[in-house]
């Protein structure tokens, strides 16, 4: 392991991010938050709840998200430099829009695993030949 500046790291370091994971995604995460925290109300009110989404239903790891959020940052930060409505953002569905948002980032995405796993045990219970599909049960 090193550190930002190709030093090796510490001992300590290293076993507290054993303990409490990547320093660095800590980092990046407390940036990203800076960055909401600067959005007009309404906007931050907007990130937020999705924000509040996506720990629920996106991906899982931690690079993964880290992605994701940044790339939400930098979606809401040109949405206010352009002046676009918090509705022309979202659409009229913002369900439709997360899930849209969270299909990028497949990293981590345990329900598209499991749905695939799904669909599949569904056409091998109904006989259907699923050798030529890409198997993800194993």
């Amino acid at each position: 392991m090193t550190t930002g500046s190709n030093k090796p790291k510490s001992r300590y370091l290293q076993y507290l991010e054993i303990v409490t994971g990547s320093l660095d995604e800590k980092k990046r995460w407390r940036q990203y938050k800076a960055r909401v925290k600067q959005l007009p109300d309404d906007y931050r009110t907007a990130v937020e709840a999705l924000e509040r989404y996506l720990m629920h239903f996106g991906p899982a790891d931690g690079a993964g998200a880290m992605a994701m959020f940044e790339d939400l940052a930098d979606l809401f930060e040109q949405s206010v430099a352009d002046g676009t409505p918090i509705r022309d953002v979202f659409g009229e569905d913002p369900v439709e829009f997360v899930e849209a948002f969270v299909a990028n980032y497949p990293i981590g995405q345990y329900r598209a695993r499991e749905r695939n796993r799904f669909t599949s045990a569904i056409a091998r219970a109904a006989g259907e030949n699923t050798a030529t599909e890409e198997r993800t049960d194993r």
